[in-house]
């Protein structure tokens, strides 16, 4: 990345970095490499403050290593912005404009202003694309138009992105950490959309810019934000299934099936939903067949991150050899097929609304290289995930009855494991039908103990009264 002097001292991004959600460099030693400025956001009203896009390159000084390159769009005034003091950033004298009190430009909305017009003006362009002349190139797809109306929220809390809503009409999700390349966020929703997939919320548009100075000097795609529909209504699934679960414990008297909350035709709604959302993405990107050497490379992939986890959960070596067994089951197959996946699907990626289930965030694992998070796997990884997360539902829900409720522990067990088991069947089910083969039940299982294994690592880190939750779910795959 090239360096530019553009007049903000580098520790002016690393502070403003340090304050953010979703710098991921948190309690790691490092320094801004550079900053480099890709473009101007077009802004035409008068009153608009200019508004900058740069790409900041943080260099880790541990042992670690490495780099990572971070968005950030921000808006200039000539005079302070008190509205804005919240997300101020420094000032500075810039070559073209004087001197600037610069702010995160996502918190300001005369700069969101001029993010959703551009959007706007690329409908009305040739094939629905507004290329500006720093590079910043707007893309639209036909069939929304948008309400010019309305103006920016800035949602709180989210940790690896942010996003912006539109009023009601429109949600902007910006990336912050940024990888050339295309993301699979965009290339997903684009497909589903393009095929009027009722499971997903349609995209509307993205940005992105091209490198010219990357490749050789053949340049390299970066993609910055999408631009899709705006789902306001939508009911988070996870909190849908605690929902369910309290309404459960509520009566103890009850079984899962008997619950006013019961979701178990829920949970099957949402395995015809993601059949049919797999089976668009088979139909629009590669199928490809993983022969007898990469299922075994997919296989010892798992053995791997079973040898890392064992010295952090002690827990696990009791049932190392079960665990070893499934992937030995898995590494039996020689033919494979792997496909387009959502790649890091739980409830929490997904919403209901009053026309069904929608799925959302195709981005993949954030921690992934996007080389990694591109390529075909098999869809089996997505239902393992939504399996996990299903047993995950009562065993939260009854960490948080014990502490207001201490008696009636056994039984509430017993419903936990009742509500979790009829969820993942249903949801299973309606997935895959009643009839699943070997060969399918030994790809699920594998995928169900290397997920399982990854969460008992996270709990441990993170939150080490949690690890038997997953612990119980790898004392099964031995049991099986």
């Amino acid at each position: 990345m090239t360096e530019q002097n553009l007049g903000a001292e580098p520790e002016v991004f690393a502070r403003y970095l340090e304050r953010t959600r979703w710098f991921a460099g948190k309690g790691r030693p490092f320094e801004i490499a550079s900053v480099r400025r890709i473009g101007e956001v077009p802004c035409g009203s008068e009153g608009d403050p200019t508004v900058v896009i740069e790409l900041v390159e943080v260099a880790y000084g541990d042992a670690q290593g490495g780099s990572d390159v971070y968005q950030v769009p921000m808006a200039f005034y000539e005079h302070p912005e008190t509205r804005l003091d919240h997300a101020f950033i420094g000032w500075w004298e810039e070559p073209a404009h004087g001197w600037v009190h610069a702010y995160d430009a996502l918190h300001d909305r005369e700069a969101m202003g001029c993010w959703l017009r551009a959007f706007d003006t690329a409908a009305k362009e040739s094939g629905g694309n507004l290329l500006d002349d720093s590079g910043l190139r707007f893309h639209r797809l036909p069939g929304h138009d948008l309400d010019l109306s309305t103006h920016s929220t800035l949602f709180s809390g989210e940790q690896s992105n942010s996003s912006v809503a539109y009023g009601e009409d429109a949600l902007m999700k910006v990336f912050r950490k940024i990888t050339p390349g295309v993301n699979p966020d965009i290339s997903v929703h684009d497909v589903l959309t393009r095929t009027d997939s009722e499971h997903i919320a349609a995209l509307y548009g993205w940005l992105d810019w091209v490198d010219e100075e990357a490749d050789g000097g053949a340049g390299t795609t970066v993609q910055l934000a999408m631009l899709q529909e705006f789902l306001r209504t939508a009911s988070d699934g996870w909190d849908l299934a605690l929902v369910s679960v309290r309404n459960l414990f509520a009566d103890g008297e009850l079984h899962a099936h008997e619950s006013g909350g019961d979701f178990s035709a829920e949970a099957a709604r949402l395995g015809t939903a993601l059949r049919e959302v797999h089976d668009v993405l088979a139909e629009h990107f590669p199928v490809e067949r993983l022969d007898a050497a990469a299922v075994a490379e997919l296989a010892d992939g798992m053995d791997a991150r079973l040898d890392e986890a064992l010295p952090v959960v002690p827990g696990l070596a009791e049932h190392a050899a079960a665990l070893r067994a499934a992937y030995a089951r898995l590494r039996s197959l020689d033919d494979v097929r792997v496909q387009q996946i959502h790649g890091d699907l739980h409830l929490g990626q997904t919403l209901r609304t009053s026309l069904g289930w929608k799925i959302v965030d195709f981005e993949g694992e954030p921690a992934k290289p996007l080389s990694e998070r591109l390529r075909p796997d098999s869809p089996w990884r997505d239902v393992a995930g939504m399996l996990r997360s299903f047993d995950y539902v009562p065993h939260v829900v009854e960490r948080q009855f014990a502490e207001d409720h201490p008696e009636g522990v056994e039984q509430r067990a017993v419903r936990a494991e009742e509500w979790a088991h009829r969820n993942r069947n249903h949801f299973l089910t309606a997935y895959a039908g009643t009839d699943i083969s070997d060969e399918q039940r030994a790809l699920l299982d594998a995928y169900v103990a290397d997920k399982a294994v990854y969460e008992t690592v996270y709990e441990t880190r993170n939150r080490p009264t949690w690890v038997d939750i997953p612990l119980e779910a790898v004392a099964r795959i031995g049991a099986a």
